[in-house]
Parts: structure tokens; sequence; C-alpha cells
């Protein structure tokens, strides 16, 4: 037979265990007042293929394919890590940086990624785009010749450096005007970024 100090203390560990199991599943709900900026980082910029420094212009007749003004290509891939500090998930509604090589810059990667960042964790998100020396040119034509100028170089030159230096990471490449853009429960946030690899 079953004392009854034992069905109190069963009857007891019962009612706490439903209060805990009751507390647990009240959540936070997302608020503009209690909705924290995630963190951003830059955690690396690699090269997935190389294919070394090379040109031809237009004129240049091709050993196979048709003519016309032709480089090496460069794939950049961008790694961010991305930490929520609310106790609650938050989305990742996409994102946009320009990526400058030392100060000039060179190409604008805009993102449609989305991704959920859990309550407290971060994930990665890796972000890739694609330079080529001769869209490197026009950018560098276009926004960078009173640069070039006062620092006593010229465009072909500043090229040929960067792409023949960069497996090594001889030079900053800098990501700024960034722009990442996170939701939760219809709340909004949109952050500024700006970071230098290596540091």
């Amino acid at each position: 037979m079953i004392k009854k100090s034992n069905v109190v203390l069963i009857a007891l560990i019962f009612v706490i265990g439903v209060i805990f199991a009751s507390c647990a599943a009240v959540q936070v709900k997302p608020t503009a007042a209690n909705f924290k900026a995630p963190k951003i980082a830059l955690e690396m910029i690699e090269i997935p293929q190389y294919d070394g420094y090379w040109y031809y212009g237009g004129k240049t007749k091709p050993t196979k394919g048709k003519a016309g003004a032709h480089s090496a290509p460069l794939p950049l891939a961008v790694t961010f890590n991305i930490t929520n500090p609310n106790s609650y998930p938050v989305f990742l509604d996409g994102y946009k940086f320009t990526i400058a090589f030392e100060e000039f810059d060179l190409v604008t990667v805009k993102g449609y990624e989305t991704q959920w960042i859990p309550a407290g964790k971060t994930n990665q998100l890796r972000a890739s785009t694609m330079i080529t020396v001769h869209s490197g040119l026009l950018s560098l034509l276009v926004t960078g010749g009173f640069k070039l100028k006062a620092k006593g170089t010229n465009a072909w030159a500043e090229l040929e450096k960067w792409w023949t230096t960069i497996p090594d990471m001889a030079f900053p490449i800098t990501i700024h005007e960034g722009s990442f853009t996170f939701t939760a429960n219809g709340v909004s946030k949109t952050l500024p970024f700006k970071a230098t690899y290596p540091e």
C-alpha cells in the first residue's frame, strides 16, 4: 500500500514538472524594444579558383571562339559569422556590400539568400562574386582615375599587382557600404557593416 506522503510527493513533482514545461513553452515575442541587433563579423575571404593574370583585346584573334576583350576571372568568396543575441530566432532577409582592393571599389555584391538564425546561435553566410581584369579596368577608369593619378600609378599597374599578389593576400581587401537586413515577427533592422581583410 502506497503511503499518503508518497502520493503527495509524486503529485508535487508532477505539478512542478508542469510548471517548468509551461515556462519553457512561453517564448519572448519580438518587439522593437527587445530586438537586439545581430553581430556581423568578417571571417575570411577566399579565392576558390585562381587562373593567373591575363588580358587580350578585341583585335586579338583567339585560337577558338570569337574575338573580344577577355581577361582573367577572379572569383571571391566572402564568409561572415552572424550571431543572434536574442532569445528568439531572427531572419536574414538580404544584404549588400562593396569590395575594394586597397581604396579602390571594384564590385558591389547584392545577396538575396535568406536564412533563420536560431536564438543565441551563430550562423555562417558565404557570399560569392566574380571580378575580371576587364571589369576591374572599367571600375577603375570610371571611379578611380583621380585616385590613381594622385597615387602616381595607372589602372594596368594596379590590376597586375592585385591579380599577381592576391593569392598571398598581399594587400588589404575592404568590405564596406555593407547593409544587412534582419526581421523577426514584423520587426526589422538594417545594419551597416565595414571590415578589412586581413586585419
